[in-house]
């Protein structure tokens, strides 16, 4: 570039640095056409096209600066950034497959990001490879290290992992050690309390799961975040009289906050004393919180507690409005459109129609279905380390797999996944398309899995109703199921899954609108939104599933 040109690009630079988007590009565009054979022309075009939003034509730039300068320091740096902010942006979109490739070339071109490695763990985490995320995490954890940052997100995250891996004990110890270090951390006083609540029977037998917790509360009472973490682990485990005398001072010191008073309306709400709640919901309501859907639904909550049918329904089509994939809000307003005797029950649910009942093909590698059941139910057995269900899950009397199943480097599960796949679209290939319909509108030739894990229930164990808010369409496939199950009829439906009936706490008298009796090799599936739990059953022997959440792929 000439003297005219090279400040032309320092203005450029300076206008892109203070957020003059537009300005900088329409430079960056002049200079490339001028200085066609200028490497920080193509450079810059690229970064200010990346800002824009235009990644594509970004790549391309940067690809033009390397082909003139290859192996360029400066230039393989900033392109890295560049891809790893795209890559950062796929994943906070859920375009999990998308990101992978885009941070696994963002570190090729710049490997000293710690934060696009951070990022490559959580996206292989969430897609189920394990061991990748972990080995990820670590190359951000050695980065780190070497510049004396001590991160506790990224050590909490690790942590995640290994318990995702069925390293429990490592886990543990790993939360233990994080706590110690990082007393005010909340996120990691959360993780320690979930692996002591359903490890600590074997790995920590005779200390209360929340202890750790509630003293790291007791002894900070100015950490919100910990106050707030703590109350949400008392609520979700029944404890709701201490959440609220933990909230009493909060609310005192904070008055007319409105997340203080949704988590103290929904611990009176555990505890039945739906009056005391009621003026907390409606005054949160009022706030900003009355435009976020999570507080709309649990608002709705309440309503059908207290027996507010309308005021549900209001909840619920608010909720849907603002979020019409909102799984949670189209099952309120489904049960409120049941308890008023509005046939657009029918329409949303059609327990007929939209709940599928198929039995999978024995995958490639196995002679017969029963082989393959055997071989599956042997691989998950061997996952099943916990002692109880998790915090916040539907699980009544039996353990939950940890992390994604699907994914793990494992012959047995890649051939379930594969054959669940292939059922769930088959199954969809059936369906109508109605693009007023919640569920039906959104139909495609190809699904995603969105989350994926085995259950092992105990006799008397059982699913308590409920409705899978990260999903589509979710499923229930049986693996191994005892005699009683098999053996079970229309009389005493033990072990059987039942849709229609909404979660007891709600304490709506609403019998179950169908019920399916389970069959090794065979798939339950139906809309994320529609209520369904099982029957409990009395054998020694357990019975065994996987369940999964799929979103149709675009």
């Amino acid at each position: 570039m000439n003297p005219a040109q090279a400040q032309r690009f320092k203005q450029a630079q300076g206008l892109l640095q203070s957020g003059q988007r537009a300005q900088a590009l329409s430079i960056a565009e002049a200079l490339t056409q001028q200085a066609a054979q200028a490497v920080d022309a193509w450079q810059l075009l690229g970064m200010c096209l990346a800002d824009d939003g235009r990644q594509a034509e970004a790549n391309a730039a940067f690809e033009r600066a390397l082909a003139l300068l290859p192996g360029n320091a400066t230039v393989s740096r900033n392109y890295g950034i560049s891809l790893a902010r795209h890559g950062k942006a796929l994943r906070a979109q859920d375009r999990l497959e998308a990101a992978e490739p885009v941070l696994r070339k963002a570190l090729a071109l710049s490997p000293e990001q710690a934060s696009a490695w951070v990022d490559l763990g959580a996206v292989l985490r969430l897609l189920g490879r394990i061991d990748e995320a972990l080995s990820a995490y670590r190359q951000a954890e050695e980065l780190l290290r070497r510049r004396g940052v001590d991160a506790p997100e990224l050590q909490d995250a690790i942590n995640g992992v290994l318990a995702d891996a069925g390293r429990t004990a490592e886990a543990l110890a790993g939360a233990r050690r994080l706590v110690a270090r990082h007393p005010g951390h909340a996120p990691a006083h959360e993780t320690l309390g979930n692996l002591l609540w359903e490890n600590g029977a074997t790995l920590a037998p005779g200390e209360d799961p929340l202890d750790a917790l509630r003293a790291a509360a007791r002894a900070q009472p100015d950490n919100r975040a910990l106050q707030l973490a703590f109350v949400r682990m008392l609520v979700a485990t029944k404890n709701a009289d201490e959440a609220i005398a933990l909230l009493t001072p909060l609310r005192r010191r904070e008055p007319g906050n409105a997340m203080l008073e949704w988590f103290a309306a929904d611990a009176l709400d555990t505890l039945q004393q739906h009056e005391q709640a009621a003026p907390l919901y409606a005054a949160a309501a009022r706030g900003e919180l009355g435009v976020l859907p999570e507080f709309l639904n649990a608002h709705a909550r309440h309503a059908f507690r207290t027996e507010r049918f309308d005021l549900a329904a209001r909840c619920a089509e608010k909720a849907v409005r603002l979020d019409p994939h909102n799984q949670e809000g189209w099952s309120h307003l489904g049960t409120a459109w049941r308890l008023a005797g509005d046939e657009r029950e029918h329409w949303l649910f059609d327990y007929e129609k939209l709940v599928g009942y198929v039995e999978i093909a024995p995958p490639p590698g196995f002679n017969d279905l029963p082989a393959f059941l055997h071989a599956l139910a042997a691989t998950l057995d061997a996952m099943h380390g916990a002692t109880r269900e998790p915090v916040n899950q539907s699980v009544r009397g039996g353990t939950q797999t940890a992390g994604q199943l699907f994914g793990r480097s494992d012959t047995v599960i890649d051939a379930a996944q594969a054959a669940l796949s292939n059922a769930v679209e088959t199954w969809l290939a059936t369906m109508p398309v109605d693009p007023t319909h919640p569920f039906l509108s959104r139909r495609r030739r190809e699904i995603r899995f969105a989350g994926s894990w085995s259950v092992k229930l105990r006799s008397s164990g059982h699913h308590s109703n409920h409705i899978h808010t990260k999903g589509w369409a979710s499923s229930a496939f049986y693996v191994a199921l005892p005699g009683s199950v098999l053996a079970s009829d229309a009389t005493s439906c033990a072990g059987w899954i039942q849709f229609g009936q909404p979660l007891e706490s709600l304490g709506l008298d609403l019998p179950p609108r169908r019920l399916i009796q389970p069959r090794p090799g065979h798939l339950a599936l139906f809309p994320s939104y529609m209520w369904h739990g099982t029957v409990p059953f009395d054998d020694p022997e357990s019975r065994l599933t996987i369940a999964f959440d799929v979103q149709p792929k675009n």
